[in-house]
């Protein structure tokens, strides 16, 4: 994968997504435009720097609408993260940033979970709230039911939500249960 243009809609509520994947010189970036009716109606820029191995090495998070501007960045330091240039000893070992508006993120766990019906992998998270731009530690499970279909299990901040997902081969979301789906642009 080179460069690629990929839009999800909400499923729950009234949003839409547009993401530029650009996989280049042994690292992958991510640009994205979030627009969402919840919280009063927000506009929230994403921008992701991965290592070749799809291991996120920062994230910043820029927010317009009803609560107003702001901007958030998280970056990985070691085994542990920063939070706008400041350490978050609370956030150590997380192993990725997952952030509530996109299914963009849960591709990076995925992509980690061994092959196999029944393969699972458990991780703990550095949780970004979008809309609120706060960052907490949470943690999650990803179940292997077959090619191309996942559990998603969380296990901390929101635990007892399970929603099923089915990827494409680079396990990039096409479809998760409750929340996202993946469209074409028309034409």
């Amino acid at each position: 994968m080179d460069s690629s243009i990929l839009y999800w809609r909400r499923t729950d509520t009234e949003g839409l997504e547009r993401l530029e994947l650009r996989a280049e010189h042994g690292a992958v970036t991510a640009v994205s435009t979030v627009i969402g009716l919840e919280e009063g109606g927000y506009r929230l820029d994403h921008r992701w720097r991965l290592d070749g191995g799809w291991r996120a090495q920062s994230v910043t998070v820029e927010r317009w609408g009803a609560r107003g501007h702001g901007v958030l960045h998280l970056e990985r330091a070691g085994t542990g993260w920063l939070v706008d240039g400041l350490p978050r000893p609370d956030l150590d070992g997380a192993e990725e940033p997952d952030l509530s508006v996109t299914p963009f993120c849960n591709s990076l766990p995925i992509r980690r979970t061994p092959d196999g019906a029944g393969a699972s992998l458990a991780l703990d998270t550095a949780f970004i709230d979008g809309p609120a731009l706060t960052v907490a530690r949470s943690s999650q499970r990803y179940d292997r039911q077959g090619p191309g279909r996942l559990r998603y299990v969380d296990l901390g901040l929101s635990r007892g939500f399970e929603a099923d997902l089915v990827v494409d081969g680079e396990g990039l979301v096409l479809r998760y249960e409750h929340l996202f789906e993946r469209i074409a642009p028309p034409g």
